[in-house]
C-alpha cells in the first residue's frame, strides 16, 4: 500500500504541474459521515440535512500547495440556521485551516459567506461578505489557492480574500502541514443566522446542497512521508517546477487586485481587522495591511 501511495502521488505531482484534474467525486473524495445523506445523480452529488443528521465528505489524499475547486449550488428557499462548508484543514491541535462557510438565511434574504484562516490552531480571522448573485439558483465555483506566499479564496475566479505570508514580520504562515479537503452541511442555528436569532425551520427539511466540478490541482502527500519531506518534495527546485511556485502566483495581478478592492468595497460586511470591540489593538497582520493601504 505504501508503494502504491508513492507511485500514485508521484503521478499526481507530475500530472498536476500544468493541468487541472477534474474528476468524478469518488476519484478524489469519500463520504465522511452519515453516508445515507449523500446521493449521486450523474455528475452531481447532493448532501442533505434533516432533523436526524447533516453529512460531509473528505478528500482521499492530503495536499501541500495547489488549488482546490468545487462547484456548489446552495440550499434553496428558507435555509436559515444551516451552514454549508467547504474547507481545507490539517490534523491536530496546532492545525492549519482555510474555510468557506455559507450561512443560510430566510427566504429572500441573501446568504452570508464567512471565510476564516487558522494558523497553528488559532483562528479568529473571520471575514463576511454578501455575494453579487444568488448562490442557491445555480452552480458557482469556489476555490482555495495555496502556495508558500499566499492563500487566495476565489468565487468564480474572482478573489474575495488574500492571506499573505508575513513571516518576515514574525507572523506564522501555514506552509508545513499537508491539508485535506472537506465539505459538510449541518445545523448551526445557535449562531449562523442573525447571530442565532433565526432558528432552523424543520418543516422545510430536507435542506439540500448540490455539488459538481470537483478539481484538485496540487501535490498529493502520502501519509507515510514526514511533513518536512513533503514540503521539500512539493516545492520547486532545479529538477522540477510547479505552477504554484511561479513568480506570477506570489501575489495577485493588477486585474485581480482591482477585483478584490471591488469585493471589499461593495460586498464585505464584516472584517475582523476593523472590529475594535473584539480587537482593541489590531492583529499584527491587519496592522501590516493598514500600513500598506495607507502607504499606497
Amino acid at each position: 500500500m505504501v508503494s502504491f501511495n508513492c507511485v500514485f502521488s508521484s503521478f499526481v505531482v507530475l500530472f498536476m504541474v500544468g493541468l487541472v484534474s477534474s474528476a468524478k467525486f469518488e476519484e478524489l473524495y469519500q463520504p465522511s459521515w452519515a453516508f445515507d445523506h449523500l446521493t449521486t445523480e450523474g455528475e452531481i452529488l447532493r448532501m442533505k440535512l434533516d432533523h436526524l443528521s447533516g453529512t460531509g465528505f473528505q478528500s482521499k489524499s492530503k495536499y501541500m500547495f495547489g488549488k482546490v475547486t468545487v462547484q456548489i449550488k446552495l440550499v434553496e428557499g428558507d435555509s436559515a440556521g444551516t451552514v454549508t462548508a467547504f474547507y481545507m484543514s490539517s490534523d491536530g491541535p496546532t492545525h492549519n485551516e482555510f474555510d468557506f462557510e455559507f450561512l443560510g438565511n430566510t427566504t429572500g434574504e441573501p446568504y452570508t459567506v464567512q471565510t476564516n484562516v487558522y494558523v497553528n490552531g488559532i483562528g479568529n480571522r473571520e471575514q463576511r461578505l454578501k455575494l453579487w448573485f444568488d448562490p442557491s439558483k445555480d452552480f458557482h465555483a469556489y476555490s482555495i489557492m495555496w502556495n508558500q506566499r499566499q492563500v487566495v479564496f476565489l468565487v468564480d475566479e474572482t478573489p474575495v480574500r488574500v492571506h499573505s505570508n508575513l513571516e518576515h514580520r514574525g507572523i506564522p504562515y501555514p506552509k508545513d502541514q499537508p491539508m485535506g479537503v472537506y465539505s459538510s452541511i449541518w445545523n448551526a442555528d445557535d449562531w449562523a443566522t442573525q447571530g442565532g436569532l433565526v432558528k432552523t425551520d424543520w418543516s422545510h427539511a430536507p435542506f439540500v446542497a448540490s455539488y459538481k466540478g470537483f478539481e484538485i490541482n496540487g501535490c498529493a502527500c502520502p501519509a507515510t512521508v514526514a511533513a518536512a519531506e513533503n514540503t521539500r518534495r512539493c516545492s520547486s527546485n532545479g529538477q522540477k517546477k510547479y505552477w504554484w511556485d511561479e513568480p506570477v502566483m506570489s501575489e495577485l495581478n493588477v486585474h485581480q487586485s482591482h477585483q478584490l478592492i471591488w469585493v471589499k468595497a461593495n460586498h464585505m460586511v464584516y472584517d475582523y481587522c476593523t472590529d475594535t470591540a473584539r480587537f482593541p489593538v489590531a492583529p499584527v497582520e491587519c496592522q501590516h495591511h493598514q500600513h500598506k493601504t495607507n502607504h499606497n
